[in-house]
């Protein structure tokens, strides 16, 4: 998987603050765009889907 730079939601407005995503090799990083010195979250692309599909059905 090509990097994909650090993103946003796309339903996100360019000013709001809001939980960024990068995508890169097998893993998937998150951190908070209004802290992302704060550190991030490693997800393997599987648990990465697994998480958002979890998401969207709860």
């Amino acid at each position: 998987m090509p990097d994909t730079g650090w993103f946003k939601s796309s339903k996100s407005s360019p000013s709001q603050e809001c939980v960024e995503v990068r995508m890169t090799g097998g893993t998937v990083w998150v951190r908070d765009s209004k802290r992302p010195e704060a550190g991030m979250l490693r997800f393997r692309v599987g648990n990465w889907t697994t998480f958002i599909s979890d998401a969207k059905n709860d």
